[in-house]
């Protein structure tokens, strides 16, 4: 707390003189006495309520013009208050859900490994707009650019495979997600593509893809997902559901063109551990700037003070009305 006007504290000096006057008064006062041979009877019956009661509206007066004083003198406290502001990314996150995605090399297996990362990844960055964009044989934006997050968790857990004709259409997963983020006005726009496959359909061709996305200054990060050498596949036979084991095929040097292309990078993630550390890492590089300006908030307080001096007036008067009464 400090005060606005200070130096009109330096009124506190007049009550502080009142009293002394009033206690002056007092110790001259001159009262009637009367001689007896002892004082028992007198000091047994102790302080009458009227002597004490006859002090009080002098002390309530007295504390109210201190209160007046200080209120008049302006307190007031003030907070540091910091105000950010963020200028947040676009970032498009372009999934495989070929069924090939369905691999159990990762735990329980490589789509919902990917989906439970991504999550992950979407909540930690409060400031971006993203969105979700699904490839297979064919591609389609699952969420536009949003800030709304329990939104795109809510869409990203509804990502499965089977929904869209099977196959790897990398080129057009990306074209789409570059076509999400081509009439943003953001800083910065990324494009996280995940795949577990080689492309094998497609109108649009990863390399023209990757070209569109440099021309409109998008970043591309190419994740390939799949352990090295054998995986377990489920494959359906005549007598159900079976695990195979298969080879992993990803066409690495593609994405590695894309991300080099785009100015992004390429990571090739082997397990779930793996695939969290390389959104951490992207999450890393891809941060957001953040400016803070501080600035103080003001409280008056004058009128606290106020109202208890406000209070004394008033106890005053109610004292002064029953010593009245008192017999």
């Amino acid at each position: 707390m400090y005060f606005e006007y200070p130096k009109l504290l330096w009124l506190l000096a007049v009550p502080a003189l009142l009293v002394l006057h009033y206690l002056w008064m007092e110790l001259r006062e001159r009262r009637p006495h009367l001689r007896v041979s002892k004082a028992a009877p007198w000091m047994q019956a102790g302080t009458s309520p009227l002597a004490i009661l006859r002090h009080l509206p002098f002390l309530l007066r007295t504390a109210a013009l201190c209160l007046i004083i200080v209120a008049i003198a302006r307190p007031r406290s003030s907070t540091e208050i910091e105000k950010i502001d963020t200028e947040g990314i676009d970032i498009t996150l372009a999934m495989d859900v070929s069924t090939s995605m369905l691999a159990r090399d990762f735990n329980p297996d490589r789509i919902s490994a990917a989906k439970d990362i991504a999550i992950e990844f979407i909540a930690q960055r409060p400031s971006d707009r993203m969105a979700i964009v699904v490839f297979a044989g064919e591609s389609y934006t699952q969420c536009p650019l949003t800030t709304d997050r329990a939104t795109l968790i809510n869409l990203m857990k509804e990502v499965q495979t089977g929904l869209i004709e099977d196959g790897t259409a990398i080129g057009n997963g990306l074209a789409t997600a570059v076509a999400r983020m081509k009439d943003s006005d953001a800083k910065s726009r990324v494009v996280i593509l995940l795949t577990d496959g080689v492309n094998n359909s497609g109108e649009v061709s990863p390399q023209t893809a990757a070209e569109i996305a440099k021309t409109y200054g998008i970043r591309v990060y190419t994740i390939g997902v799949g352990a090295n050498g054998m995986a377990p596949y489920p494959v359906i036979t005549p007598w159900g559901m079976d695990v195979q084991q298969m080879k992993v095929e990803i066409d690495e040097d593609l994405l590695k063109n894309i991300a080099d292309v785009t100015g992004g990078r390429y990571f090739r993630a082997t397990d779930n551990t793996k695939l969290s550390e390389i959104y951490s890492e992207i999450n890393k590089m891809e941060k957001a700037r953040t400016t803070i300006d501080s600035f103080p908030v003001y409280k008056e307080l004058f009128g606290k003070y106020a109202l208890w001096a406000l209070v004394c007036l008033l106890l005053e008067l109610v004292i002064r009305l029953i010593i009245r009464r008192m017999p």
